[in-house]
């Protein structure tokens, strides 16, 4: 899929617990100028996104919980499926016009990590709806 990257995380642990770098200056074209960072939940069998941007670049990491990701190339049609979660550690990065939504599929609660290139601006949201994954 075009300029979608995925990169596996190193997952450190101790007897304290893990600690993950899900995104960092250097990594997968983050950009230099600082955007927005949110955390979402969706609880077990609930869905976020099923949306696409025009502008902005996304990077999921989904640090706990188990969740089923779907990405669809508005322009090939091309779609791609990958599990994220705590055995699952990737950061994956979205580019524009690909629609995007993730399910949780596990038992617990999911949290979500996602740096967006941009602060979010309701009167300009730059997020069109699309259903991808019910």
């Amino acid at each position: 899929m075009k300029d979608i990257l995925i990169k596996e995380l190193d997952k450190k642990s101790d007897e304290r617990g893990w600690l993950i770098e899900a995104l960092g200056a250097n990594d997968m074209e983050a950009p230099a100028e600082f955007g927005q960072i949110h955390v979402s939940v969706a609880y077990p069998g609930k869905v976020r996104g099923n949306h696409y941007h025009k502008r902005k670049l996304e990077w999921f990491c989904v640090p706990t919980g188990l969740g089923k990701l779907i990405l669809k190339d508005l322009e090939s049609g091309e779609e791609k499926e990958l599990l994220m979660g705590e055995d699952h550690l990737f950061t994956v990065k979205i580019t524009p016009n690909v629609v995007h939504a993730i399910k949780n599929i596990g038992e617990k609660d999911m949290a979500l990590i996602v740096y967006s290139s941009e602060t979010f601006d309701p009167d300009d949201p730059d997020t069109y709806y699309q259903e991808i994954l019910k």
